[in-house]
């Protein structure tokens, strides 16, 4: 058996399997698919894949459906990935870009992901610490009260009210505003406690306790929250493929529900270049080894500013769910860059 008919016909089983949730024999191998040879040389084939551990029977007289290792296999050797249809680019770029603000992108992103895939689909918010600050306002509430609003190069928007040590001015409150974008205005957050924990030694002594109060209150929001950070769509899609869920769906459900998890499924993400896919056991999960994940980066440029991706069964359309979720991505970094 050579190497590229072994790949030919696990590709040949996967997707039928993919297709038909049945378990996929060598006759109908040979009558569905042009392999060039016997359904007797395709029967010892499927050995062959069988005790390689590519393939494996269910039960007797079955036959044979993918093994995590089989899609793996599969999914490293994709010649290229399922086009869309210009129906779905169209779709995708005329309900994005209807978005009115980036927490509206991501919520539309998700749901249409979901559709796109009909998996569970998950947007990280752009991380604090790959943005940079466009802009700090700080608005005059009352006397000993201040509202700090943080805005990113990405849209994301923080804000906080300050309660301040005494009574001060609006003269005073624009001398703040100006001071702290001086020195913050299109620096990346990463640089920013530095610059921040600097800043009561850079003003006069009679700014020094407000400014020390910001800086504190602007240390604090730099620091990640996790519960804040993901956006989750399509959970209903589970109930789809409820067969592919051995027993129960619900340590499936449990796990989606720990935000703590979609983050991690997200946070390998290095690229938006590059789709990455975690099959079965390969989700560090126990509750999530029934599942496949399917990921990558966006951002305005080469860095990944955040990670989407969409979770379903092993028995996923591997070439579809890569090219829906690389194509999202491409769109949320070209309205990134626009904003």
């Amino acid at each position: 058996m050579t190497e590229e008919r072994k790949l030919e016909v696990l590709r040949a089983v996967v997707e039928d399997f993919i297709a038909t949730n049945e378990p996929v024999g060598s006759k109908a191998l040979a009558e569905r698919h042009n392999l060039g040879v016997s359904p007797a040389t395709i029967r010892n084939d499927m050995a062959v894949l069988e005790e390689e551990g590519y393939i494996a029977q269910p039960h007797t007289s079955a036959g044979r459906v993918p093994t995590d290792k089989g899609y793996r296999l599969f999914v490293d050797r994709l010649a290229s990935l399922k086009p869309l249809s210009t129906a779905e680019r169209r779709a995708i770029s005329s309900f994005l870009e209807g978005a009115v603000d980036l927490d509206d992108v991501l919520h539309r992103t998700v749901r249409l992901l979901a559709q796109l895939t009909q998996h569970v689909a998950v947007v990280q918010y752009p991380s604090l610490a790959r943005s940079a600050v466009r802009h700090l306002e700080v608005v005059h509430l009352a006397a000993t009260r201040l509202m700090l609003v943080l805005i990113t190069d990405t849209g994301r928007v923080e804000q906080r009210v300050v309660e301040l040590p005494g009574a001060i001015t609006e003269e005073t409150v624009a001398e703040l505003r100006s001071t702290l974008n001086a020195r913050l205005r299109d620096r990346r957050l990463a640089e920013a406690p530095d610059i921040i924990s600097e800043l009561p030694d850079t003003v006069t002594p009679r700014l020094r306790p407000v400014i020390s109060t910001l800086a504190g209150v602007l240390l604090e929001t730099l620091i990640e929250r996790p519960d804040e950070r993901v956006v989750m769509g399509g959970t209903a899609n589970l109930t789809r493929s409820a067969l592919d869920f051995p027993g129960t769906i619900r340590p499936v459900l449990e796990a989606l529900e720990e935000h703590v998890v979609l983050l991690r499924l997200l946070g390998e993400v290095e690229s938006p270049s590059r789709v990455l896919v975690r099959i079965g056991g390969e989700n560090a999960h126990e509750g999530l080894r029934a599942t496949s994940v399917v990921s990558v980066g966006y951002g305005a440029g080469h860095t990944a500013l955040g990670g989407l991706g969409v979770l379903g069964p092993t028995r996923m359309d591997y070439a579809a769910s890569m090219s829906a979720v690389a194509a999202v991505a491409r769109y949320i970094g070209q309205l990134l860059a626009q904003g």
